[in-house]
């Protein structure tokens, strides 16, 4: 397949990491600053998985200080079209904190006034953006973060791009903390999934707040309510897919004990669409997203650029 547009959608933060602690090379309690975010973590690999004729584009809403600035900065020198990322004279970039504990990650948000919240106050510039798309990616922290006029905006110009032959994949990212409440999110969630291509939820996180039985069941719910076509990440467990290109299950996948594992899931999604936009099938690409996830976590932060190396020499 030729190459074509993608556009991310969501909250693009920065990122506070502690540095290695003074008696392994650090300098005592000194956090390092770097930028991620879901989406944009996402759009990242994506950028280093496909080819140069492939655009890889981010829409979000920024603010004008330097951290803002530094934010553009980054994001248009890793690769990333900004052409789509609004500036908000009155609200600024959030920030979060990353704390780990064998591998697991804790998070701290100040992210109440970030200019995210906003990206889809204009219908305009969301049709503008959406235009000539053939593929758009949003989570649901991008339909959490924002108010219910601003997620009605959204939901109508991804419909409206999908009649006009955009495909939208949607990973549902369940993170109740950001909901007024778990039936609003479950709501959305389902809203928003009914009218997607692809769907690539997290069985852990389906399992607790949808209460699914089974992995099967967490599927087949989801290809109920209208998705066509549903990958369900696991962990390092089996892999089950089903939808409109059949059904079935990746096994034997090997495992990695995590050193952090902050991106696993956004760095699988990339690494799966890569590998299907560049015409793959589904279970050759489930093992090459598999692949460059459990390097990810091998690695501390969310944007690794040598398990990106290691994944290419192995292909």
């Amino acid at each position: 397949m030729t190459g074509q547009k993608i556009l991310s959608i969501g909250e693009a933060m920065v990122e506070l990491s502690q540095a290695p602690p003074a008696g392994a090379g650090g300098a005592g309690d000194l956090w390092r600053l770097g930028f991620a975010g879901d989406t944009l973590n996402t759009a990242w690999y994506l950028r280093r998985l496909l080819a140069p004729d492939w655009e890889v584009a981010y829409l979000t809403r920024v603010g004008l200080g330097g951290f803002s600035d530094r934010l553009l900065e980054f994001i248009a020198a890793e690769g990333i079209d900004t052409a789509h990322i609004a500036r908000d004279a009155w609200r600024e970039v959030g920030l979060y904190a990353i704390s780990l504990s064998e591998g697991e990650r804790s998070f701290s948000y100040w992210r109440d006034f970030s200019a995210a919240r906003w990206l889809a106050d204009d219908p305009a510039l969301l049709a503008r953006a959406l235009d000539g798309v053939g593929v758009a990616y949003l989570s649901g922290i991008t339909l959490a973060i924002l108010p219910e006029q601003g997620r009605a905006n959204l939901l109508a110009a991804l419909a409206a791009a999908r009649r006009a032959g955009t495909r939208i994949v949607f990973d549902p990212n369940l993170r109740p903390r950001l909901w007024p409440d778990l039936d609003m999110m479950r709501a959305v969630v389902s809203e928003a999934a009914a009218s997607c291509d692809l769907v690539m939820p997290s069985f852990d996180d389906e399992r607790e707040f949808f209460v699914d039985a089974d992995a099967d069941g967490c599927v087949a719910r989801y290809l109920d309510l209208g998705a066509a076509q549903v990958i369900l990440k696991a962990g390092g467990d089996p892999v089950r897919f089903g939808g409109a290109e059949g059904a079935g299950v990746v096994g034997d996948l090997p495992r990695e004990r995590p050193v952090d594992t902050t991106a696993a899931g956004d760095s699988f999604n990339a690494g799966y669409l890569a590998a299907r936009l560049q015409g793959q099938g589904i279970e050759t690409s489930i093992r090459q997203a598999h692949d460059l996830s459990r390097k990810v976590i091998g690695h501390p932060g969310a944007l690794v650029r040598e398990a990106v190396a290691s994944h290419a020499a192995a292909d």
